[in-house]
């Protein structure tokens, strides 16, 4: 009986510090989006609020930070492996710090559907876990609209003969009711995907207008308003290297190639702001 008793004693203590752990320090998450297609990058920001009137020390090991997937409909989505989370710094009490982690890489999200994520943070001075609430997301299909393979230097050594990649534009509905293009690279049969990246929103009726370089850059023009014009610039890659924005003045803007291959846009009236191309910081407090 005596044995019984302590141990639901030690079970108490247990419950009573996670209890007061959560409440002196608290773990949320936010997304940029909350439908991805995929292959897509998923970034998830980790906001870790500190109220326990000391100073935590996180991140000085692999395990203070650590994430779950499910499946809405009950199964936990495979992992591939840990996403690097390993970065030692101090949160000050009544600080806030954000941890910027991609979950693509490392969780199996190629069939779409709907998601929910949490993230567990693991305080090594107290022995204790604060879980977060989840956040929900998906993962849809979208429509493909063009699609054209290439060459690329092979890096293997002793190998003459060129990878082949292949760009697809991807249109989907972003938050159900607003379309957004994409573009994706992948390998030849499309089975291994190199980057998927959003490059805005468009219009219903338009048609994007594709063209490569000799350096193997993707050259896009699309319609994203009534009366303007996106133009991007893709690497082989799929990084946006290049993003202008063009209004319709006198003339629709038009990809436009020279006897050299090399292509701009002719017609149309380039904005001074256009929009930029932002790298978030993978920890801001």
């Amino acid at each position: 009986m005596l044995v019984l008793m302590k141990a639901l004693f030690l079970l108490l203590g247990i419950a009573l510090t996670a209890c007061l752990a959560s409440a002196q320090v608290s773990v949320g998450l936010t997304l940029d989006q909350e439908h991805f297609l995929p292959g897509e990058s998923v970034p998830v920001y980790v906001h870790i609020t500190n109220r326990s009137g000391q100073t935590l020390h996180l991140g000085a090991d692999d395990v203070w930070l650590s994430f779950m997937v499910e499946s809405k409909d009950g199964p936990v989505v495979s992992k591939k492996s840990d996403p690097p989370v390993y970065g030692p710094f101090d949160l000050g009490t009544s600080e806030i710090a954000t941890k910027r982690v991609d979950l693509a890489p490392y969780f199996a999200l190629a069939r779409d559907g709907g998601y929910k994520i949490t993230a567990t943070l693991h305080i090594r001075d107290w022995n204790t876990d604060v879980t977060s609430a989840p956040q929900d997301f998906d993962v849809i299909r979208g429509a493909e609209l063009w699609s054209q393979s290439f060459g690329v230097p092979n890096s293997r050594a002793g190998s003459a003969r060129p990878d082949v990649r292949k760009y697809t534009l991807i249109e989907a509905n972003y938050l159900r009711d607003q379309l957004r293009l994409y573009i994706q690279v992948t390998d030849e049969s499309s089975a291994n995907v190199i980057r998927v990246r959003a490059i805005g929103p468009m219009i219903s009726f338009g048609q994007p207008e594709a063209q490569m370089d000799p350096a193997s850059d993707l050259h896009v023009l699309y319609q994203d308003g009534a009366s303007t014009f996106i133009y991007a610039v893709i690497n082989p890659d799929g990084q946006i290297v290049k993003r202008d924005k063009y209004d319709y003045a006198n003339a629709r803007p038009r990809l436009r190639q020279d006897d050299n291959g090399n292509i701009s846009v002719f017609g149309g009236l380039l904005r001074t702001d256009a929009p930029a191309i932002v790298t978030p910081a993978q920890v801001a407090r």
